[in-house]
């Protein structure tokens, strides 16, 4: 009886405490950056203007998705950050991951917070985008 009634009493401990909330880790930033992209898309009348044109892209689907690398080949910083998710450009902020890097980046992962800075049309969009890195080797 005795062992029965330590065991139920360790139990409800043991319940009690895991429902207790606890500190959670709050992870800060090993380094942040801020770069704006600019484009301006050619849209059949600005070719001496334009900086990207939109090649194929299913009937009303997001036309910005950004994906791959970034160089950086001047000033304080060489190599590449790779970004990788959908960047739906009428939403005014959104987060994409940052999944890696080369050179000064190298093994570099956070989170990229994206926000449309200036917007005309579908000709021309600038973004600010507000890395934070959670893992820096």
């Amino acid at each position: 009886m005795r062992a029965s009634c330590i065991l139920v009493c360790f139990f409800m401990f043991l319940a009690a405490s895991s429902a207790l909330p606890g500190k959670k880790k709050q992870y800060k930033p090993c380094r942040e950056l801020v770069l704006y992209f600019h484009d301006i898309i050619y849209n059949g009348q600005n070719a001496a203007n334009a900086t990207s044109a939109i090649v194929a892209a299913p009937e009303g689907a997001n036309l910005t998705i950004l994906a791959g690398p970034v160089p950086f080949r001047k000033h304080h910083h060489l190599g590449t950050i790779n970004f990788l998710g959908a960047d739906p450009i009428m939403i005014k902020t959104r987060d994409i991951s940052v999944v890696g890097g080369t050179g000064d980046f190298f093994m570099h992962r956070g989170v990229a917070t994206i926000s449309t800075d200036a917007f005309e049309g579908e000709v021309y969009f600038r973004l600010r985008v507000d890395i934070k890195f959670y893992d820096c080797w």
